[in-house]
């Protein structure tokens, strides 16, 4: 299987720009759509929840595509990683589907639970686009997990890209020259992530120079390749999800404790923090490949070289990471704050940038952590770490902080950071204990 540290090295590069690319694609969102208004911000943040669950559907399905699939190939079955990449395509078409329909009916109830109040109309004229084209999503999300599996990187970046810059340019045409407002930034993002299917098809079945080949004449039902995909990516899915009820309870702690204009803040705030995490889930992703390919070959000492490296490259770039986003946070949050409508609250996000500079330190060992339970195919085991994370660590934090302890807007930041920092804890011990066993077990 080579060098893990250098295919750490070689596989994170252009999956770190991948998943920039993915955060600039939000953020341009985010900025255009704040020109409208800190109410028309804080209706698409209302609906950020929902949306995170597109997000990990898709990650979730590529996420098992990838763990799947390189497991078959360290395996030498090539047929069944052929097989595999069309299992992966239908099953995400029927699962789009299904979650379009219930995140319709959902999107009204939720939103007014969680206090969107004047917003309302600006959280459902998102919405109810975003979910309607939920397979355009969805599906291209998936269809990179293909191209991982076979250590092909660099066209997803390709891909990536080439979508985020049509968003970038798209965004203002429909929000603002046809008059559509957060309607036009929905349609822009659909029509851009849609783009991407085009491209990786063109790849697969016209092109034909992937390694795996994901033939309608190599399919035939396989419940062991179904079985090995949902098994990582039903529980990596149900992790944004997871992540999707931690924004949902900040949001409604939020309006709480303060004001619509604290949603607005961290919705928008969390999008330039989750820029800043994106090359650590880089590196994170790579390290499922890495992974799911040394274990089918059964190389388990070349796995905790791998997360270690992992963990020390991630760290060094979540220390720049901090040091850049707290000196440039007023430079940044321009970005949210130009229009009048938006302007005051340039002061609280810059305050909520620098809260979170620990943040992405701590990720750095937490996210390999748990993605290399991906990798050897124990989603559960990831889908709980996020749990302890996102619903037992942070939420109780969020809500001793704001509340308990009177702390309000600021203690919710306060909690999610002190969450994070628990986590991190937990599920590198426990990662490291995994490795440990998984070695003395097969020595």
């Amino acid at each position: 299987m080579g060098h893990p540290e250098i295919a750490v090295r070689k596989m994170s590069i252009p999956l770190i720009i991948s998943m920039l690319l993915v955060s600039i694609y939000n953020l341009a969102d985010a900025a255009w759509v704040s020109g409208l208004g800190s109410d028309a911000l804080a209706g698409v943040g209302f609906v950020t929840p929902l949306f995170l669950i597109l997000v990990g559907l898709g990650n979730g399905l590529g996420g098992g595509a990838t763990s799947a699939l390189s497991k078959y190939i360290g395996q030498k079955r090539k047929d069944m990683a052929d097989n595999g990449g069309l299992h992966v395509i239908f099953l995400t078409i029927i699962i789009s589907l299904i979650a379009s329909v219930i995140l319709l009916a959902i999107l009204r109830p939720l939103v007014v639970a969680m206090g969107a109040g004047d917003t309302l109309d600006f959280a459902l004229s998102y919405g109810n686009i975003i979910f309607t084209g939920a397979i355009l999503f969805i599906l291209p999300n998936a269809m990179y997990g293909i191209l991982r599996a076979e250590g092909d990187v660099n066209r997803t970046m390709i891909a990536m890209a080439i979508s985020c810059i049509i968003n970038i340019i798209i965004d203002p045409i429909f929000i603002y020259t046809l008059n559509l407002g957060v309607a036009g930034a929905a349609i822009a993002t659909l029509l851009s992530s849609g783009l991407v299917i085009v491209i990786i098809s063109y790849w697969l079945y016209v092109k034909k120079d992937t390694y795996i080949k994901p033939m309608y004449s190599k399919f035939h039902f396989n419940r062991e390749i179904t079985y090995d995909i949902l098994k990582v990516g039903i529980p990596a899915s149900l992790e944004l999800l997871l992540t999707s009820i931690l924004i949902t309870f900040i949001s409604a702690l939020l309006t709480m404790v303060a004001s619509t204009d604290a949603v607005a803040v961290y919705s928008t705030g969390w999008r330039v923090v989750s820029l800043g995490t994106m090359p650590i889930i880089g590196i994170s992703t790579a390290l499922v490949s890495i992974v799911g390919a040394n274990y089918g070959a059964r190389q388990f000492e070349n796995i905790k070289h791998a997360h270690r490296y992992s963990m020390k490259l991630a760290l060094i770039i979540g220390v720049i990471t901090g040091v850049i986003i707290y000196i440039f946070a007023p430079q940044i949050v321009i970005l949210f704050s130009y229009s009048s409508g938006s302007s005051h609250l340039a002061g609280t996000m810059t305050e909520f940038l620098r809260s979170m500079t620990l943040y992405y330190v701590f990720m750095a060992f937490g996210a390999p952590s748990t993605f290399l339970f991906q990798g050897v195919g124990k989603g559960l085991t990831a889908l709980l770490q996020t749990l302890l994370r996102n619903i037992v660590f942070s939420t109780i934090c969020a809500y001793l902080f704001a509340v308990m302890l009177g702390m309000g807007e600021h203690g919710v930041w306060y909690g999610i950071l002190i969450g994070q920092i628990i986590a991190s804890f937990v599920t590198t011990a426990w990662a490291n204990e995994y490795i440990r066993r998984l070695i003395k077990a097969n020595s």
